[in-house]
């Protein structure tokens, strides 16, 4: 393993095109872990500038999570299901970015969970590695239910990854307001066996480069991490990772401290309870 830069994002676990300003193989990279830049969305800044340019004039954090809210509801006509085409035999009009996450919180091998895991990979290019089983092989079961819990998810719904797009937005937004100037969050995950995780190297005892799933969650509170395994797996995690946290919105995370973070290789200082 080169010191300097590390093991790169593995062919398999990446696209070869995504949606964003970096390509997955340096934003899932160990040196875009060590030396982050920015994540932007192609035209999600322009698309919603009049968002923005609202949000800077409120100091108060739940000021602006109503107002993020009210724009959701505006744009994607979430209160006006007719307006969206959605009255049909099979609309799915109460599919809406809150209840992704909050199924994501119930089960993360849910449906909603394989509709977040789709949204990455479209977006960030970052392939899935597991969804209720390793997805390593491309012809498997497992594969086939995942792009089938994907796509049967997304269908006849209302710009669920459009919405998505907004939201990875906002979150960005909000740790830029809350924390300028920071480039790192500091996260803990439990684990019970990290011989289930993808081991890349293991530079120490108490040290590990993982290749983690295409998102994962991750939480700032160790206490919490230790409720999920025996071993507490602890990350200097970009800004620009951080899909979601708890308090970015009320009610959509309930795990205290909880942030759905992007994937890729990853190091990571291991401890126990």
């Amino acid at each position: 393993m080169d010191n300097d830069t590390g093991p790169t994002l593995p062919p398999g676990a990446r696209l070869p095109i995504n949606r964003c300003n970096l390509p997955a193989l340096i934003l899932g990279s160990l040196t875009y872990q060590r030396h982050p830049a920015p994540l932007v969305l192609d035209g999600l800044a322009d698309l919603h500038r009049d968002l923005w340019r609202h949000l800077d004039t409120l100091d108060d954090p739940a000021l602006r999570a109503e107002d993020f809210m009210a724009w959701m509801r505006g744009h994607f006509c979430l209160d006006d299901p007719v307006a969206c085409g959605l009255t049909g035999p099979g609309g799915r009009e109460k599919a809406d970015y809150r209840r992704l996450v909050r199924g994501w919180g119930f089960d993360p091998d849910g449906r909603e969970a394989a509709m977040i895991k789709g949204w990455v990979e479209s977006r960030f290019g970052l392939v899935t590695r597991f969804h209720r089983g390793p997805l390593q092989d491309a012809d498997g079961e497992a594969q086939a239910r995942f792009l089938h819990e994907r796509t049967t998810g997304l269908y006849n719904t209302n710009a669920l990854e459009a919405q998505l797009d907004l939201l990875y937005g906002f979150c960005q937004y909000e740790l830029a307001r809350r924390h300028p100037g920071r480039t790192h969050l500091t996260l803990h995950r439990g684990v019970n066996r990290l011989e289930d995780h993808e081991v890349l190297s293991r530079p120490a005892r108490d040290r590990a480069v993982l290749l983690l799933n295409n998102v994962n969650a991750f939480s700032r509170v160790r206490e919490r991490a230790d409720e999920f395994g025996d071993y507490i797996l602890t990350a200097r995690i970009p800004v620009a990772k951080v899909c979601c946290f708890q308090d970015l919105l009320p009610g959509l995370l309930r795990g205290e401290g909880e942030h759905l973070v992007l994937g890729g290789v990853c190091e990571v200082t291991v401890t126990t309870l």
